[in-house]
């Protein structure tokens, strides 16, 4: 399904997609690294926002004590009932199973990777 304004987002910054149902195993499974999960819209100007920043310096967003998750939440629309969603992008940052926090709306590129890089210190997370 084409992500609109971005439509090779997810090829040049590759994530796994997880849906509702998939979520809570997948956070289950403990590897010391912070899951950052990426909820996100079609048609949705602020999402591509980010995805174009993102893509600006993919590698400012690539950590190895983080893996990245995704879900459109028009097509899983129990995703965002489950976050309370009122409105995306949204990011939330889980720790061994533990949610951390969110980061919505988009802050832009700066304080995105500060928020994260602060989370890494603080759990002390690691590849």
């Amino acid at each position: 399904m084409a992500d609109t304004t971005v439509p090779g987002f997810f090829q040049q910054f590759p994530m796994p997609k997880i849906a509702h149902g998939e979520l809570d195993a997948d956070l289950a499974a403990d590897d010391n690294r912070i899951a950052i999960l990426f909820l996100w819209g079609r048609d949705c100007p602020n999402c591509d926002i980010a995805k174009r920043q993102i893509l600006l310096t993919p590698e400012r967003f690539a950590w190895p004590e983080v893996r990245w998750l995704h879900d459109n939440v028009y097509d899983d629309p129990k995703m965002a009932t489950r976050f309370g969603l009122h409105g995306i992008p949204a990011f939330f940052l889980f720790h061994r199973g533990r949610k951390l926090g969110r980061i919505t709306p988009w802050p832009g590129t700066e304080r995105f990777v500060e928020a994260v890089q602060n989370q890494i210190a603080m759990t002390g997370a690691s590849a």
